[in-house]
């Protein structure tokens, strides 16, 4: 059994919750921006994400697991003909909720919830490009390089790495040179 939401339940009932749900997501997808109350539609937004990503996969399966939910097969049509491919660029965040004054008759704080469907912003195309590009020109990471990029006490000794060695020509000038002796005796003292 599903664990119930926490807080009063939209409705009487889990089964009226789940209609209400339906009714709100099918009247999203066909209108693609709706008004209800700041509760309905941050319950909302999750479900229509989810539907959102049924359709983006596009299978047969997906399509049954949504009309689940939107009995009405046009709306259900939209969603997989219309919506799906304008927000295929996304990873997530089809939806935005946006506060509006409370309702006139009952003072209930109210809300628009919309579809996202205007393409990624300029900036986050660019980095999407050039992320595909430094994927793209970036070999596979081998293993010395996953090896330079641990801390040095983190990696094995055969496969540590010295690169600021100085060579064996250079004169090292300052450089203290203790005895073992006079460090043993340090050590005592």
């Amino acid at each position: 059994m599903p664990t119930p939401t926490k807080g009063p339940r939209l409705g009487g009932g889990p089964a009226h919750e789940r209609l209400i749900l339906a009714n709100l997501a099918t009247s999203l997808f066909e209108h693609k921006r709706i008004t209800t109350t700041e509760t309905k539609a941050k319950r909302l937004r999750p479900l229509a994400e989810r539907l959102i990503t049924f359709a983006k996969r596009g299978d047969l399966h997906a399509r049954r697991r949504v009309m689940t939910v939107v009995k009405d097969k046009s709306v259900v049509h939209v969603l997989f003909t219309e919506i799906a491919p304008a927000v295929a660029e996304r990873q997530g965040g089809y939806t935005r909720i946006t506060k509006i004054g409370p309702r006139k008759g009952d003072n209930a704080p109210m809300a628009v919830i919309e579809l996202v469907l205007e393409p990624l912003s300029p900036k986050q195309a660019v980095v999407k490009e050039a992320t595909k590009a430094a994927a793209k020109a970036a070999p596979k990471a081998s293993k010395a390089d996953m090896v330079e990029d641990k801390p040095v006490e983190d990696a094995p000794v055969e496969d540590a790495v010295v690169e600021d060695a100085p060579a064996e020509d250079a004169v090292v000038e300052d450089a203290p040179v203790e005895d073992a002796e006079t460090k043993g005796d340090a050590d005592k003292a």
